[in-house]
Parts: structure tokens; C-alpha cells; sequence
């Protein structure tokens, strides 16, 4: 004859499995950030994008070499881009060198996006 488990010890069982796992609740699996760093670091790059996104129009980007539009529309943003790295709470010279040339990165590509548009 089978035997049958009841519902409070399956439900107890649950529980205990789910207690375990709660340990890393809350914390990103990639590096181990807390889950609000990370949201904050998402809204933050949201940001970041969107000024991007509305400083790149034709008018504000022309007359100028691609590389030094690129580098206006960045600096156009630094204030986002700031706060990026802010929101990434590493305090490292290097990871903020890295988003900063991240953000002159993408505003490459909506100078060119702006351009390709003509």
C-alpha cells in the first residue's frame, strides 16, 4: 500500500525548504547585490538612456565630427551618469571610468542613430 503524505507535513516540509532559501532573498545571484541596489542601478541606466534619448536630436548634435557630438551628448548627461554611479555603490575609479565610458558609448550610437535618420 502507497503511503500517503499529509498535508501538514507536506506544508511544514515547504516551509522548512523555503526557509533555507530564504537566506538569499532579496540578493541578485550575479555579484551578490542587494535586489534594491540593482533596481536602483536599472532606474538609474533608465535615466541615463532617456536623457540620452531626448538630447539626441538633429539640431542639438550638428555641425560637429561624430566623436565630439558623441562626447557633447555625454556630457550633456554626466548628471544621469552620475547617478549611475552612484547607484552602483562600488566606490571603484575603475567602474566609474567604465560606466562613463559606457555612457559615451551609447550616446555614440544616438548620434548615429540621429544621423542615420536624415
Amino acid at each position: 500500500m502507497p503511503k500517503v503524505v499529509s498535508i501538514p507535513c507536506l506544508a511544514a516540509a515547504l516551509l522548512l525548504v523555503t526557509a533555507c532559501d530564504g537566506s538569499h532573498a532579496g540578493y541578485v545571484s550575479a555579484g551578490g547585490a542587494p535586489a534594491a541596489t540593482a533596481r536602483g542601478i536599472d532606474t538609474a541606466y533608465a535615466e541615463r538612456d532617456a536623457c540620452l534619448a531626448r538630447n539626441a536630436t538633429e539640431r542639438a548634435l550638428a555641425g560637429a565630427p561624430v566623436q565630439a557630438r558623441a562626447q557633447a551628448l555625454a556630457l550633456a548627461c554626466a548628471a544621469e551618469t552620475d547617478r549611475l554611479i552612484t547607484a552602483s555603490r562600488r566606490g571603484d575609479a575603475a567602474v566609474a571610468s567604465a560606466i562613463r565610458d559606457d555612457s559615451e558609448f551609447r550616446a555614440l550610437g544616438f548620434v548615429l542613430r540621429t544621423q542615420g535618420a536624415n
